[in-house]
This record gives C-alpha cells, structure tokens and sequence, in this order.
C-alpha cells in the first residue's frame, strides 16, 4: 500500500483536471480497501474512492482528506462465469472474454476506467449494458462495515444509474461477477443500428466476438473515444451527458419545440424507454441548439469529433470545463425546454 501526500488527483483523470488532494493512498488488496475506508470512517475523514478516474470532475480546489484509488487485481473465468477485482482494467477484461469465446460485454470494448466502476453507473453503449450480464456485486458496506454480496436485482439497476450511484457514500465495490454466453465465437445478438451497418448486418444478427469488438473500437476511436494521450479528444469523460429519458406529455412538448425551432417534418431521435417514456439524444439537442464539434474558443472545448464529448485542450481548469457545460446546459434548455444532466460524478463542484 502507498501513501501520498499532497498529491496531484489531475494526473488520476482522464480529464487531467483537479487540484491535490491532502493523502493519497493506493491500494492493491480487497483488505487495503477496506483498512483505508474504515480508518477514514472511524476518523470523521472526507473519502474519496477512485478507480480509473475516467467518469470524475474534480474541482480545482483538489479534495480535502483521503483519495483511495482502488488497484486491485484478479481475474477469475471459469466455464461462462467472470471474476473481476475492482481495479482490474474494463478494457483489458473485455478483451480477455472475446479471446476466450465469451459473448455479453464485447460492444463495451474501448471504454476507460475499471472494472469495479461499471456497476456504479451501468456502463453501457452500443447497445449493451453491464447490467445484462452482471450477476453479483461484492462491496464493503459502510453503514454495516461487512462486506456483503448484492444480486442483479438488489443492485436496483437502471439507465446509467445504480444503487451505487443513487447512495454514493455506502458501498464501495470490491469485485464484480458476470454471466457470459458460449455462443460458439458468435456475439450476442447487435441491438445497435450504428454497429449493425459498420458490420454489414442486420440488427438483433450475430457475428465473430473479435469483429464485433474491432467494429466498436473503430467507431469509438472516430469519436474520440479511446484514451490516446496525443489526441486532445479523449482528454475528456467520454459522452458528459446522458440522454434525456421523457414522459410522454414532456415528449410531446418537445417535439412542438423542435418543430418551431426546425420546421414542419423534423423529428427528433426517439428510442422506447419503457411504458410511457422515450429516451431522446443529448448530442442531437447539443447540435441542433448550436453548439457543433469543436464549439468553443477557450482551453476547454467540445469534441472535434463528437458534440457529446468536453475536452481539455491541455491548458484548461475544472471552471473551464464548468463553464462550458452551463453555457451548454442553458443553450439546450432554451433551445428545446429539456435540462441536460451531467454524466460524470462531480466533487467540490457542480453545474
């Protein structure tokens, strides 16, 4: 276990953004974890717990009290089951299970950050979520101080949002368990329309595991969205909103904005989201509101590649990137009536 003080959190970001943070300790073993949350506990200490720093907006102030960054490793595969320790790498461990003919998480290749954050925010894109095939959470229980195991359904998963993320503060994940399917070499079925064309298929048809994985990393990396330390793009949190999931009386309301906005015969994105809602996208109303790649003339910018990305251009503060975002949110709203909610967890600062 190492232990810092006054230490740099930016370098911990994807963003690389953040003032220090007053003791840094690393730690590398699930008994780590818990000796350094339940000392911080007992002391009345503030904790922050970080794993792959891909989804955190730390202020420019840093953080007083303790930074745990989880550093655990452990793979276990056996037959169609996963194990994964917290800190193990996402994107290494997608990659392990295609090369083991494993289906189920194979269109998550290329997003950053650790496998014990996956849970927390029901990491999903391309048509696939964490939550499909996630059987168990292990975690250390704050408010019981044990470490407890949480089935799919306890972990009360929903879009982009868990029973972790909905009491921060509780549980701090230890390993992750996963339910994979032997599909003979095959993916699970592309649910995607976007990755259903770049394979040349049919959505809901099967293809390799490695071209499924190849195709997705392709289309992440044309958006700036696999980490490249030359590419300013993916100085970033990847997509910094979510998309808007609305009623359907707020829909309705919506369409009639785009309609005034856009003209007769323009329909904004709809996508079902359970009875009585539909999930329309962020990037389409960041775009349509005026805000294009590359919008913005200071040290922090949205994507060249994607509306839905805020970059640091290398020289930017936690303010800058702040203050892009309200401008955003506000541009939106005025634009279309809808509030744009961060993605990424914030601390020591808001929007």
């Amino acid at each position: 276990m190492q232990v810092l003080h006054d230490a740099p959190l930016a370098p911990l970001t994807t963003f690389r953004l953040g003032g220090p943070v007053t003791r840094l300790v690393i730690a590398t073993t699930d008994a780590e974890v818990i000796d350094v949350v339940r000392e911080a506990d007992a002391a009345g200490t503030p904790l922050l717990v970080v794993g792959g720093g891909s989804n955190l907006v730390i202020g420019d102030k840093g953080f007083e009290g303790t930074a745990l960054v989880v550093a655990t490793k452990g793979v276990e595969l056996v037959g169609g089951t996963l194990e994964l320790a917290a800190g193990e790498v996402w994107t290494d461990a997608v990659a392990r299970t295609v090369e083991a003919g494993l289906a189920g998480v194979e269109c998550l290749a290329g997003i950053p950050g650790s496998a014990g954050a996956t849970p927390i925010q029901n990491v999903g894109a391309y048509g696939q979520e964490v939550s499909s095939t996630i059987t168990e959470v292990i975690a250390y229980d704050r408010r019981s101080g044990e470490t407890v195991t949480l089935t799919n359904e306890e972990c009360a998963f929903s879009y982009r949002h868990s029973r972790f993320k909905s009491d921060p503060e509780r549980y701090v994940v230890l390993r992750v368990r996963f339910a994979l399917e032997d599909a003979d070499g095959l993916s699970a079925p592309i649910r995607y329309a976007e990755t259903a064309r770049a394979l040349g298929v049919e959505v809901g048809d099967r293809v390799p595991l490695a071209a499924a994985r190849e195709t997705v990393l392709k289309l992440r990396a044309g958006k700036g969205m696999v980490l490249d330390a030359e590419d300013h793009d993916t100085w970033s949190a990847g997509s910094f909103f979510t998309n808007p999931i609305l009623s359907d009386e707020q829909f309705a309301a919506f369409r009639a904005r785009v309609g005034e906005r856009l003209g007769d015969g323009v329909e904004p994105p709809a996508y079902p989201a359970g009875e009585g809602h539909t999930k329309t996208s962020a990037a389409w109303l960041i775009d349509k509101a005026g805000f294009t790649k590359g919008y913005g003339s200071g040290p922090a910018r949205i994507s060249t590649k994607h509306t839905l990305a805020l970059t640091n251009r290398g020289a930017a503060t936690t303010e800058d990137l702040l203050a892009l975002a309200r401008e955003v949110v506000a541009g939106v709203r005025e634009a279309f009536g809808i509030t744009l909610v961060n993605e990424p967890v914030t601390v020591g600062v808001s929007l």
